[in-house]
């Protein structure tokens, strides 16, 4: 079930460059600067260039540590002292109550009941105290809002937050800086803090990039968003890429509006085979959610289909990449279900 949310953003100010500097400068010393990689075997598949920026070898296993780390570390002490509560589907869970630890302070998770059990482990290994809620937008909401109300505690939205979106958009800004020729970055969309903080991070350091989202066509509510203009919500999703079930905010649709190029829809059987394929090829583990951003380009036609080649080398384009983590229950593996 979908609708169509009225919010029109029409003040919204994103966060400047400055504050994705200082976000980087804050949480660099916590986090990896992740590397980038290639594969022959992967860009003969689609005749094109492949650089991947390997967020699932974050610490807790993805991307979300940047922005949960400089939320909360740029809180005052009296606010950390509340604790921290959030909602998750497993991935941010793990980022904020790592990074509350890193701050002596309590986290409390809402999540849905059927999260993966790798990501529910990993939240409790980091000290996190978890509030399970049904597996559906309005209800996270609901138990989030009751949770904070009981425990006082201080919000770090997921993706509805300034200073979440400043600290994704480091994964960018470092990919840019080590690579500033790349035609396009692609990565996967859901509430969209990492496609918006892709989009101010890559921009910021080259403002004719190419900014391209990819999104499981059966959570498909930042495409429709962006082709009616209209933000829409998706209630609940049953798409394997589990930590691409949430909806665009009235924040990230501003960014996306304005800088993304256009989203890109992958069925089920495409996430799989492509995340199989990168263990294969790239011997590295991405779940169902990272090869998203991967898997629409893997055929000459799809990437010859976004006008990409018109290098003044003559060569393949280059394309970027952000696999966004890594965290799956290796008990019950995409491919052997």
């Amino acid at each position: 079930m979908s609708t169509a949310l009225s919010f029109e953003p029409t003040n919204y100010q994103p966060p400047a460059w400055e504050a994705i500097v200082d976000a980087h400068t804050r949480i660099a010393p916590r986090i990896h600067r992740t590397p980038i990689l290639a594969s022959m075997s992967l860009n003969a598949l689609a005749d094109a260039r492949f650089f991947f920026k390997c967020e699932n070898l974050q610490k807790t296993g993805s991307f979300k540590i940047r922005g949960a780390a400089n939320a909360i570390l740029s809180l005052s002490n009296e606010q950390a002292a509340r604790g921290i509560v959030t909602q998750s589907s497993g991935n941010h869970g793990a980022a904020v109550a790592c990074a509350a630890a890193w701050r002596g302070v309590p986290a409390y998770i809402v999540m849905p009941r059927n999260a993966p059990k790798v990501k529910i482990q990993a939240i409790e290994a980091y000290g996190g105290k978890i509030t399970f809620c049904e597996p559906k937008v309005s209800s996270r909401k609901e138990t989030c809002d009751r949770v904070q109300a009981e425990t006082g505690a201080h919000l770090v939205h997921p993706y509805d937050d300034d200073r979440i979106i400043a600290g994704q958009a480091t994964a960018a800004k470092e990919f840019l800086e080590e690579m500033p020729d790349l035609d396009a970055v692609f990565a996967p969309v859901s509430g969209g803090g990492l496609l918006s903080g892709t989009c101010l991070g890559a921009i910021g350091i080259r403002k004719d990039i190419r900014i391209i989202g990819c999104e499981p066509a059966r959570a498909d509510d930042a495409y429709r968003s962006l082709t009616t203009g209209t933000l829409q919500s998706l209630e609940s999703s049953d798409t394997i890429a589990d930590g691409l079930r949430a909806s665009l905010s009235p924040r990230t649709f501003a960014i996306l509006r304005k800088h993304v190029d256009r989203i890109l829809l992958v069925t089920e059987e495409e996430i799989i085979a492509t995340a199989r394929l990168v263990w294969e090829r790239m011997k590295i583990i991405v779940e169902p959610s990272s090869s998203v951003a991967l898997a629409p380009l893997l055929k000459p036609a799809a990437v010859k289909s976004l006008n990409l080649h018109s290098r003044a080398d003559g060569q393949p384009p280059k394309l970027g990449v952000i696999f966004s983590g890594g965290n799956l229950d290796l008990n019950a593996l995409p491919w052997l279900s």
